[in-house]
């Protein structure tokens, strides 16, 4: 079974290994400011999922170049993907994202940008800036959709319903950007049978997909759950077990960009597991040789 993975896809798109640099560009989110809730989703930490951003009182131009500092001993690469990644990205004036967008696209280095936000949270205004962007270079949309289910949604407190991620997607590919879509693997009180669901309905819309495990961190609500043994969270075994069946329901072309996802080992509560990326990557990769799930340019999942 063929398997799209991200380095494949980044080597046939820009010829070469490309750096992702996570980028923040200081915004909060409706669903912590009160607009929705003043709570977040449960799962989120503090940093809204930004631990490993740049720090948002530097300049863009000054987060990418101590970004490609940090780096320059893990790769060879002069190409970079701008990645924003805390919070909300589009979830502020139209004008200080055109601000903040340009800078980071116009930059020779920057071969793609990467915006991760909301689905709910791309006016007409946002939406016709995406569409400028990405006419100068590639730009992907990452958008957190977590579960088709519900109940689940209502329990992470997403605070918007499915109709308003299909309405987001169908209103980005109309202006050719891509869709990257965030889905959660190992939420409270959901079966493998609905993870799977979840995963089959994505890929009929997105362009790309992360398949995320559940993290539990430090200072969330879902902490405070955990601690109170409300839920388990998944083994390895399971982990993995289901990622294999999750990739079968994927259609060729959909990208994998994520396999598993790393917690801040700071702020991980559990599955402790999931600190060791290399004993996660080796099951991972044993158990896709096992299935004969092939990767398309044979490189070692990253």
């Amino acid at each position: 079974m063929y398997y799209y993975s991200l380095n494949e896809y980044l080597k046939n798109t820009f010829g070469e290994k490309v750096y992702k640099i996570s980028l923040n560009g200081g915004m909060t989110c409706p669903n912590r400011d009160g607009t929705l809730s003043d709570k977040g989703c449960i799962f989120c930490s503090k940093g809204g999922s930004g631990e490993f951003s740049a720090d948002s009182n530097l300049s863009i131009t000054q987060q990418i170049d101590e970004a490609k500092k940090r780096v320059q001993n893990k790769t060879k690469t002069d190409k970079y993907i701008a990645y924003f990644q805390a919070f909300t990205n589009t979830y502020a004036d139209v004008n200080y994202l055109e601000k903040i967008f340009y800078e980071a696209i116009n930059k020779e280095e920057i071969v793609a940008l990467s915006i991760a936000t909301r689905p709910d949270c791309l006016g007409e205004d946002v939406l016709d800036l995406l569409s400028r962007l990405s006419k100068i270079k590639p730009v992907w949309i990452e958008l957190g959709l977590q579960t088709i289910h519900k109940k689940s949604a209502n329990y992470i407190r997403r605070c918007y319903d499915l109709p308003i991620y299909e309405n987001a997607v169908k209103e980005l590919k109309s202006r050719g950007i891509t869709v990257i879509t965030h889905i959660i693997l190992g939420l409270p009180g959901e079966t493998e049978k609905e993870m799977l669901e979840t995963v089959e309905y994505v890929g009929k819309y997105t362009d790309g997909i992360k398949l995320q495990l559940l993290h539990v961190l430090k200072g969330t609500d879902l902490a405070e759950e955990y601690e109170k043994g409300q839920f388990e969270v998944l083994s390895l075994e399971e982990y993995v077990n289901i990622l294999c069946k999750a990739i079968e329901l994927l259609p060729e072309n959909v990208v994998i960009h994520r396999l598993t996802g790393d917690g801040d080992k700071k702020l991980l509560i559990a599955p402790l597991w999931s600190g060791d990326k290399k004993r996660v990557l080796n099951t991972i990769n044993k158990a896709f040789r096992e299935k004969n799930v092939i990767q398309g340019s044979n490189t070692e999942i990253k």
